[in-house]
Formats: structure tokens, sequence, C-alpha cells
């Protein structure tokens, strides 16, 4: 799966979808797509900052900058979830678990292994062919090992 393929499918057909499987290119060029996003809107606040003239306030470019970001930050939250739901359920594990990493991620010295946590499971390989969350999505037709 391609970027542009991965961006349309979270964005446009998987919105708010919890349920599947997501491949690990459909996950790392959306996070890739957020990231760039990210940056760009931050850039072009810091752009308009050092180009407003005003010393010591913030252009009206500026706020609504940091409107949009938050607007489009806020508009990506669901998609994000059930994107990395999806990478877990590929993995074979429950989308719960995740929920229980973002709360342990709260308690302050557990909170960076908890991120470390979720980014080594969304970077493993998914089990091949079908398990209980569906199809392998790298191979739908595939079947399953009947005594694996």
């Amino acid at each position: 799966m391609g970027f542009t393929e991965a961006v349309r499918t979270v964005l446009t057909q998987k919105y708010a979808t919890f349920s599947g499987r997501a491949s690990r290119s459909e996950y790392w060029w959306f996070q890739l797509f957020y990231l760039l996003l990210a940056v760009a809107i931050v850039i072009l606040a810091f752009a308009a900052g050092a180009f407003s003239g005003q010393q010591g306030g913030t252009s009206s470019l500026v706020v609504a900058l940091m409107v949009i970001g938050g607007l489009l930050a806020l508009a990506l939250v669901l998609p994000i979830l059930s994107l990395q739901v999806r990478r877990l359920h590929d993995r074979n594990i429950s989308g719960w678990w995740y929920l229980a990493l973002i709360l342990l991620g709260m308690v302050p010295t557990i909170g960076s292994v908890t991120g470390l946590a979720i980014t080594v499971l969304s970077a493993m390989k998914g089990t091949d062919g079908p398990n209980k969350f569906g199809p392998d999505p790298l191979r739908p037709d595939a079947r399953a090992e009947v005594f694996a």
C-alpha cells in the first residue's frame, strides 16, 4: 500500500472503523502523513509569527493557524485511534490493550515505557493468514491453517 492509498483508506473508507486489521504500510504511511501535516502547520505558524512585525504580540494569522491545527488534530483523533486498534488487531491483540497502555501512560515513570511498547507493537509484523480479527490485509484470500 502506498502513501496516497493509505491516507485515502484511513480518511475515507475506515475513518472510525475499529474492526478488522491494518497492515504496517497503512499504519506508517498515515503516521508520516500526520507528522508532515503537523510540521507544515508549525512551520507556517512560525513563519507567520516571524513576519508579523509585532513585538511581543501574536498576529491573527498565527492564531488562525493554531485554530486550524487544533481542529485538524481534533478531526484526526478517531482515525488515529481506529488505525492503532486495527494495527493491534493485525498482531492478534485486542484493541482494549491500547486503552490499558494509554491509561498506564499517565503514570509518570511508566509513560515512556508504554509509548515505546506501542511503537514496538506497531512495528512488528502482523500474524500470517487470518486471525480472530479478520483476514490478512496483505493476502485477504489466504486460508487459515487447519492444524496451526
